[in-house]
C-alpha cells in the first residue's frame, strides 16, 4: 500500500476488549498476528503486524483515568473510514442526523480520530490519515478484505453516507448476491450494506469486518477450540465460502475465502 486511503474507504479497525493481553493470545494463533501491549503514552494500545505490517489495533477498555468502566462496554470491532478532513466530516454527520460519540482527537502524529453513529444506530470511526495511513496488508490469509453495514434501515443509512463522504451506493451486479448493496468511492466497490432482517432477530445495527483465510472451515474449528463461538457455521454464497465468529470475549467478525477477493484498498 502506498500512501493514504481514499476518502470514504475502510482503512483500519480496533477491538476494545476487558483483557486485550487474551485477545493478542487469541488473534496470534488464530490469524498469525503479532502484538504487545503498547507504552503508557498510548494507552497500551496494540498495533498488531502480520507480514511486519499493520493488520489491525487491539485496546484494553478503560476509563481516561486508568480504570475499568463500569459497566464494561460490549466488546465490538471499529470500523475506521478514511476521510481527508475529520472536521468538515463531523460538521456533515450532525447536519445529517448522525451523532458523534468520541473526539475529535489528535492521536500523536500519527492522525485525528473520531468515532460517529449513523442515524440508523450504527457506529463507525472516522480516521484522517497523518503519519499512519492504516491497514498496511490487506486481501491476504488473516488480513482484512471487507467491511460490511449491518442495519435496519438501508435507504437511510445510504443517504447519510454519501451525504458525509465521497460514498456512493449502488446493488451488487454479482450473481447470487442479489439485494445486497455495496459503497463504492470513485465507482470502486470498497464495502458492503445488508438489511438486519437477514439476521437473527435483536442483532443491533453494526459494521462487520471479514477477514480473508485460506481455509474457512479449519479456522472456524480453531476458534470454537480457543474458546470461541459460531455465530454462523461455514457456508458457501456468491462471494465465496464464510463464517461469522466471535472472539472468547464476544468480539464479532467474519472469515471468508474469496472466490473473487475484493479489492478494499
Amino acid at each position: 500500500m502506498n500512501g493514504p486511503y481514499q476518502a470514504g474507504t475502510p482503512c483500519w479497525i480496533d477491538l476494545m476488549v476487558p483483557d486485550q493481553q487474551a485477545a493478542l493470545d487469541f488473534y496470534r494463533d488464530l490469524f498469525g498476528w503479532q502484538g504487545e501491549i503498547g507504552p503508557a503514552e498510548t494507552g497500551g494500545y496494540s498495533v498488531c503486524t502480520l507480514k511486519g505490517r499493520p493488520v489491525a489495533g487491539i485496546m484494553k477498555a478503560m476509563n481516561p483515568d486508568g480504570t475499568a468502566p463500569d459497566p464494561m462496554p460490549p466488546t465490538v470491532w471499529t470500523t475506521y473510514l478514511a476521510t481527508d478532513s475529520i472536521d468538515a466530516t463531523l460538521k456533515s454527520v450532525t447536519d445529517a442526523g448522525g451523532s458523534v460519540m468520541m473526539g475529535p482527537m489528535d492521536v500523536m502524529d500519527l492522525g485525528r480520530m473520531a468515532v460517529i453513529t449513523d442515524p440508523t444506530g450504527a457506529a463507525v470511526g472516522l480516521w484522517q490519515y497523518g503519519t499512519f495511513a492504516g491497514a498496511g496488508i490487506v486481501n491476504e490469509h488473516g488480513a482484512l478484505i471487507w467491511n460490511e453495514l449491518n442495519t435496519g434501515d438501508t435507504k437511510a443509512a445510504a443517504a447519510f453516507y454519501s451525504a458525509v463522504l465521497p460514498l456512493t451506493t449502488a446493488a451488487t451486479e454479482m450473481p447470487g448476491a442479489e439485494g445486497y448493496i455495496e459503497f463504492k468511492v470513485g465507482g470502486r466497490a470498497v464495502g458492503g450494506m445488508m438489511d438486519l432482517s437477514a439476521l437473527p432477530a435483536g442483532v443491533p445495527p453494526h459494521w462487520l469486518p471479514y477477514f480473508h483465510v485460506d481455509d474457512v472451515d479449519s479456522i472456524q474449528a480453531a476458534a470454537e477450540r480457543a474458546g470461541g463461538s459460531v455465530m454462523a457455521p461455514a457456508f458457501d454464497m456468491a462471494a465465496g465460502r464464510m463464517a461469522v465468529l466471535a472472539d472468547p470475549q464476544g468480539g464479532t467478525f467474519a472469515v471468508i475465502k474469496a472466490s473473487a477477493p475484493e479489492q478494499p484498498a
